[in-house]
């Protein structure tokens, strides 16, 4: 197998460094403030912007846990290429912005780039300006590549040199893609339960990719605020109480083709015997399979007491039989079959239309989507070796022998 980390063709760095972005830029969001908003590839890797149009550009370095930042170091002086470009653009000392450079790897201790970190150590008897220990790194390369970039530093005035240089922050040992997510739940998700702070990350970080992706295809122009993350955090949290659970799979649909026609399962059957429309069908065979997916979900990730299924259903169960005995009361053995089924119609349409409404017929009291109690009466309506719940009144009589059900 090729060892990824000394193929020289490999793109994995690259690609990590792709995904940083979005990562990185989630979790400062979350430590600042919320009025600050963040652009993903528009000036830098990062534009955060505060409250006052104040622009920090970022850029963002993810490297191997060795990295060191020297002198000459490339990935600092690419980016004070950029930074330049913009100082320059937006009026240089009269700008308002301020250059970061988030690295994973860790500055040198023998590099003036140490006098660019937050926290600086020792007494500082240093003579010489930034400006000047800049100059300095600049002139002992030979390099095509920094002589360009010390062509268009030295376009700056001394004093528009120092003005640049102490706009720029560098945090090193930032944390690495993988450190992000508990990071971001030890720090940021302390209310949430321990249990449930993965199931959140991941629900976050989902709907934090789908607006970076709007951003960067141009299908949203504004920044993505840091408001806007607390109130997801806060909405996805709240499903999460004791009261509660999370609705992940509304709008989603099953793979392949909805086979309205010639779909064989009993529940389907049903809602054929009572002459249900196709489309009413469809979406019964929808809600089935949301209900389904949404109760195995949730029975992965631990979130349901032991017997909470068992007690909806049966809570279901015994409200449908109530609600069928007034519906099917005044019928008898001579009753036609357009009555039959009208009777099944009514049965259906308290199940589909009204059931939901009914607060003690929720799994739990904040659970409002429709699709898990509608869903829920199609996996009764399914259920082996005889359905818990049926519309037509003759259906158990007619289509025992074809579903191997006894009376």
């Amino acid at each position: 197998m090729t060892d990824l980390a000394t193929d020289k063709y490999s793109a994995s760095e690259q690609g990590l460094g792709y995904i940083y972005q979005p990562r990185l830029a989630l979790l400062r969001l979350l430590e600042l403030p919320e009025n600050t908003s963040v652009y993903l590839e528009k000036d830098d890797d990062l534009d955060f912007v505060g409250k006052d149009g104040r622009k920090s550009l970022a850029s963002l370095k993810h490297k191997a846990a060795s990295d060191r930042l020297t002198d000459l170091s490339t990935d600092f002086w690419k980016s004070v290429r950029i930074w330049l470009v913009r100082y320059k653009r937006d009026g240089r000392s009269a700008s308002n912005l301020r250059f970061f450079l988030f690295t994973t790897g860790t500055v040198s201790d023998t590099s003036f780039l140490k006098k660019f970190l937050p926290i600086q150590s020792g007494t500082d008897d240093e003579i010489k300006t930034l400006a000047e220990q800049a100059e300095e790194a600049l002139s002992r390369s030979k390099s095509n590549f920094i002589g360009d970039i010390a062509k268009e530093f030295n376009e700056l005035t001394p004093t528009e040199k120092q003005d640049f240089l102490v706009r720029i922050l560098i945090l090193d040992g930032s944390p690495r893609i993988e450190d992000i997510p508990e990071t971001i739940r030890d720090r940021h998700m302390r209310s949430i339960r321990r249990e449930h702070r993965n199931s959140v990350f991941e629900r976050l970080e989902g709907w934090w990719n789908d607006e970076v992706i709007k951003q960067l295809t141009g299908n949203r122009d504004e920044g993505i605020f840091g408001f806007e993350v607390s109130d997801k955090l806060y909405a996805l949290s709240e499903e999460y109480k004791l009261d509660n659970l999370p609705i992940t799979f509304r709008g989603k649909v099953p793979a392949g083709e909805i086979d309205i026609e010639n779909d064989p399962r009993t529940f389907v059957v049903q809602l054929r015997e009572i002459g249900v429309s196709s489309s009413r069908i469809r979406n019964a065979i929808l809600d089935y399979y949301k209900a389904f997916e949404q109760r195995s979900e949730w029975a992965r990730e631990n979130l349901l007491v032991t017997g909470e299924i068992e007690d909806f259903e049966d809570r279901l169960v015994d409200e449908w039989s109530r609600y069928r005995d007034v519906v099917f009361e005044d019928l008898d053995e001579s009753s036609a079959e357009t009555v039959l089924q009208q009777a099944g119609k009514e049965l259906y349409k308290w199940a589909d239309q009204q059931s939901g409404n009914i607060e003690s017929l929720r799994i739990r009291a904040r659970v409002t989507e429709p699709y898990v109690t509608r869903g829920s009466f199609h996996i009764l309506a399914d259920a082996t070796p005889e359905p818990r719940v049926h519309w037509h009144p003759r259906f158990l009589d007619r289509l025992g022998t074809v579903l191997g059900v006894s009376k």
